[in-house]
């Protein structure tokens, strides 16, 4: 006999959870915890859990977003004809949507299941149910409509991924900038390893690169030092989402205090230094033998001179390398630096379908340009 429960706070979901997705931090109840406690003003959580025979076969993460034009157009200074662009999107899309996944982060850290205990059709034939469930509650509660439903994000090859059943669905599929990837090669022992398997010219680049730092030193941010800089570690990050051109959230001050007194050494925070002010940081994730790359931020006059983007990227191949870690996983945005590097692009697909009809038939040509393709060229750095 299978079922599903729907739940409302990770506080409320079976001891059992966690047995399920050892194999994934970010399915687990402390990273869910933290996001639930700092997720963005705009989303809140959802849990679906299915059971054969009262055990706990698979899990889904759902999560309600009210999107607004000021939380998904950042930059206000385009042209008028971007402006009527902009202002017929929001008309489509703003309003309360349900994503079956995680929009914080790039990858499919939003469903698993036991495929001895349970068939992927059948899977999601009950994470529908739990949606349309989810979908009451929020009517009953608060008399919204789900105007949208997202389901994000999958490689091609991935088990999660059934385009079949999702054009069934009537869900359309929509390429989106590909997750940028860095395999940690066998013979990097250390980060040495990795610069002298550069080229000459990225060789070149690196040292130029560290260079370029000057007085600027990187080291990691302990819990107090965090705490003490939430506000400005908030204000480097607005600079960086701030000149994204779509944005679905903004994440609250509170955000990486919480995720490091959460998930303690399975979040990692580092600070680059002048003279003692903190003038960049980024953020990582360690989920088993993958190191996830978070959010970061800088002061804009530091960036260019001291090049201190393309360094953090250094500095996070660099922690792949000396924690062992099998990839580093470098997420969307910023592929031609990222390719520089060493990280390979994946394909990723997201599914999406609007509840009403006819806006449903123009979704496809909106979401293109949510997510323009950008013309790039892939950098290979080793020899």
């Amino acid at each position: 006999m299978i079922h599903f429960n729907v739940y409302e706070s990770i506080d409320d979901v079976p001891i059992t959870w966690n047995n399920l997705v050892k194999h994934d931090v970010l399915l687990q109840t402390k990273y869910l915890k933290a996001l639930e406690v700092s997720a963005p003003n705009n989303i809140s959580l959802f849990y679906i859990g299915i059971f054969k025979n009262n055990t706990l076969i698979g899990v889904a993460i759902i999560q309600r977003v009210q999107l607004y034009l000021k939380d998904m157009f950042r930059n206000t200074t385009v042209s008028c004809f971007k402006t009527f662009l902009r202002d017929t999107i929001s008309k489509l899309l703003k309003g309360t949507i349900l994503v079956i996944g995680n929009l914080t982060h790039t990858g499919q850290h939003g469903m698993y299941f036991n495929p001895e205990a349970i068939t992927r059709r059948d899977f999601y034939a009950y994470v529908f149910k739990g949606v349309s469930e989810i979908e009451k509650i929020i009517k009953q509660t608060e008399g919204k409509t789900i105007r949208l439903i997202l389901l994000k994000d999958f490689f091609k090859d991935d088990i999660m991924h059934d385009a079949i059943l999702f054009q069934k669905k009537k869900l359309h599929k929509a390429i989106v900038q590909p997750n940028m990837i860095m395999d940690v090669r066998d013979v990097w022992a250390c980060n040495a390893d990795y610069v002298s398997c550069m080229k000459k010219k990225y060789r070149t680049r690196y040292k130029r690169a560290k260079k370029k730092l000057n007085n600027i030193g990187c080291r990691e941010m302990s819990l107090d030092e965090i705490d003490a800089n939430s506000q400005l570690l908030h204000k480097l990050y607005l600079n960086v989402s701030n000149n994204a051109t779509f944005n679905t959230f903004i994440l609250p001050e509170n955000h990486f205090y919480t995720y490091k007194t959460l998930l303690k050494e399975n979040f990692r925070v580092f600070g680059y230094y002048l003279n003692d002010e903190l003038v960049g940081f980024f953020t990582l994730i360690l989920n088993n033998k993958q190191l996830e790359t978070y959010f970061l931020g800088y002061k804009t006059e530091h960036q260019h001179p001291n090049q201190l983007y393309l360094n953090m990227l250094y500095e996070m191949a660099k922690f792949g390398i000396d924690h062992n870690f099998k990839s580093i996983v470098y997420a969307r945005t910023a592929m031609e630096i990222k390719s520089s590097v060493g990280a390979k692009p994946e394909a990723m697909v997201m599914y999406l379908k609007h509840t009403n009809t006819i806006l449903n038939a123009i979704l496809k040509q909106v979401f293109r340009f949510m997510n323009p393709s950008k013309d790039w060229e892939e950098r290979h750095p080793f020899s």
